[in-house]
């Protein structure tokens, strides 16, 4: 199965970058929760795999570039509802690079998710 790039996706890929993704997780951790900080580390270590093919690195990019933009389709500011959208975008990015999480993948996320929160 061929992971495509949906137009909706690649419309958000302009607004990734590697200084704004850790402004945006730094900002928000807290307030987004750690189930979004979680999703969104996972797919940021996959990106930075260099065994990731590059078919899935554009699905990455696009749903990182949807985490870092605050006015989506459901404003990040809006109290609890702000990140639901976020974390739909981040979820089904990962179920579309699911065979490219590594074990190691996971230690990295769940060690840098432990910086900010404490379980």
């Amino acid at each position: 199965m061929e992971a495509k790039t949906p137009d909706k996706i690649t419309r958000y890929q302009k607004h990734f970058s590697e200084k704004g993704f850790w402004e945006k997780v730094g900002d928000v951790a807290k307030k987004a929760g750690s189930k979004v900080i979680y999703a969104a580390l996972l797919l940021y270590y996959v990106l930075l795999d260099e065994k990731t093919p590059l078919k899935y690195k554009g699905i990455i990019i696009g749903s990182l570039g949807y985490f870092i933009l605050p006015l989506d389709i459901i404003p990040d500011f809006i109290p609890i509802a702000g990140y639901t959208d976020d974390l739909a975008a981040l979820t089904a990015c990962i179920k579309a690079v699911w065979e490219c999480i590594t074990p190691e993948i996971k230690v990295r996320a769940e060690k840098k998710l432990s910086e900010w929160f404490d379980s």
